[in-house]
């Protein structure tokens, strides 16, 4: 089953990110807690971690791309 990948809210201002990097490729196997990707906002630049265990399944959001809050950025194939 595929589950999606948020671009997550970091503070209260914040209202979109921009990908900086991606850490993992499709086909990737991620854990939870692995870094997937790294964000810049307005304020700070983060990385976004794996809530779930399974396989990066597809990158919507490409480098360089800003994208709102709660926007699917990525899906993982979970592991049953």
């Amino acid at each position: 089953m595929r589950k999606e990948v948020i671009m997550p809210k970091i503070g209260l201002d914040m209202e979109e990110g921009t990908i900086l990097e991606w850490k993992k490729k499709v086909g990737d196997k991620v854990s939870k807690g692995d870094v997937l990707a790294e964000i810049e906002t307005d304020k700070a630049v983060t990385e976004v971690e794996s809530a779930l265990d399974g396989t990066l399944a597809e990158i919507v959001a490409n480098e360089g791309d800003t994208v709102e809050i709660t926007k699917t950025i990525a899906w993982v194939e979970v592991d049953e």
